[in-house]
């Protein structure tokens, strides 16, 4: 048995991909019971007041409710289930004992965990209540929902994996157009100018923007170019832009050139780094094997790169209803040996990720100068292969 207590306004990230979506948020106190039975079928019920809309996918297990009359809930609410009245009104915790009792589980799953915070929402006031009022021998049987929690935040279903493939069609379209002539003026334009653009057009289109987002600047021989910088003929522009849509999120870095006078295409040597780019990441999805960590995934995928004489980093998260999402870690960005706990997670099929890595390459067009050139985008690992959703990036955008 899997239970679900949340109070409205304090909800977790399991309970908001499991209400239907007219909710919002939890109501009072939301109660959701998950019990398998011995046929391997699965009950969902929820413990709450009628009127709600739950009950399109859940059945009511709190039928006699102390403290307010059920005969009004049924005038009031046209074609409403009928309502048990009892003699012997009960609490929404003395019904989920109730619940408990009845169905005698052997394990019951409550949301908490030192690992990861997408099963750890249960608060301190929940869990007494719920240790405080079921029979003493299922306190015993309470154990930690994790991995439960994670399995269930991790996994797509198919509609949404297809839905998925447009979503970051959208995501390479808006990067496409910003970084372009459209909206890029050599020697007028900021980094920051071109930041704030797509943060505007991410909300014109109706979109969520779930973070902060980057625009940013390799120029030779700068180490360092500063936020709201004019750009300039030469430079390398690079983005971070991501946006949720249809309950999904999407986390994408790419990269545009801006051609000098005279240019007609991108140096061969700026060409190189997004080929290693590139390269890294067919390695990476080479070595994502159902089953295995996410820190052994890195581990080979680090290996077979150095091997072939790339300076990589790999820094891989996964991504679905939340943009860091639940599931295992594949490194980051100051952890290449491995991420202890969240990189222990294994990897299953039909889950989705953000490649992010990065490689770095000397650019002889640059003085030998180092360039660190990061791409990310985000990638669907279905039945033992990994498929870039919309495509990825392959070219520079060029801006003229």
């Amino acid at each position: 048995m899997w239970i679900v207590c949340v109070r409205e306004y304090n909800e977790g990230p399991a309970i908001m991909t499991m209400l239907p979506a007219p909710m919002i948020t939890a109501r009072r106190r939301t109660i959701l019971v998950f019990y398998k039975r011995p046929d391997n079928t699965i009950e969902r019920l929820f413990l709450g007041r009628p009127g709600t809309g739950l009950d399109v996918l859940y059945t009511n297990a709190w039928l006699n409710h102390k403290g307010s009359s059920w005969e009004h809930f049924k005038d009031v609410l046209p074609g409403s289930p009928d309502v048990v009245i009892s003699d012997k009104p009960e609490t929404q915790f003395e019904c989920l004992a109730r619940v408990i009792r009845e169905r005698d589980p052997q394990t019951i799953g409550l949301n908490y965990s030192e690992m990861t915070a997408f099963a750890d929402d249960l608060t301190y006031t929940e869990y007494n209540q719920i240790v405080q009022n079921i029979d003493e021998k299922y306190r015993e049987r309470i154990v930690s929902a994790e991995k439960l929690c994670v399995g269930w935040l991790e996994t797509r279903c198919e509609e949404e994996i297809i839905a998925y493939n447009g979503i970051m069609q959208i995501a390479h379209g808006v990067i496409a157009e910003a970084f372009s002539s459209r909206v890029v003026h050599p020697g007028v334009t900021t980094n920051t100018d071109v930041q704030w653009w797509i943060s505007q057009r991410v909300h014109d289109l109706g979109l969520e923007i779930w973070f902060n987002y980057e625009v940013s600047i390799r120029r030779k021989g700068v180490a360092h170019v500063p936020d709201d910088e004019v750009i300039l003929p030469g430079d390398i522009l690079h983005c971070d832009v991501g946006f949720r849509y249809l309950g999904l999120c999407t986390d994408t870095q790419e990269n545009a050139y801006v051609l000098k006078l005279g240019e007609t295409d991108v140096p061969e040597g700026i060409k190189n780094i997004l080929k290693e780019g590139n390269r890294l990441q067919d390695i990476l999805a080479e070595e994502y094997v159902e089953g295995r960590t996410g820190n052994e995934i890195l581990k080979a995928a680090l290996d077979r790169a150095k091997a072939e004489g790339l300076r990589p980093m790999i820094y891989t998260h996964p991504i679905g209803n939340h943009g860091h999402g639940a599931g295992p870690m594949i490194g980051l960005y100051d952890q290449q040996g491995g991420v202890p706990g969240n990189g222990d997670f294994k990897l299953y099929n039909n889950t989705c990720y953000s490649m992010e890595l990065c490689v770095t390459t000397a650019v002889p067009e640059w003085d030998n100068q180092d360039v660190t050139l990061g791409l990310e985008t985000d990638v669907a690992f279905v039945d033992g292969k990994v498929y870039f959703l919309g495509g990825r990036q392959t070219n520079y955008n060029l801006i003229k």
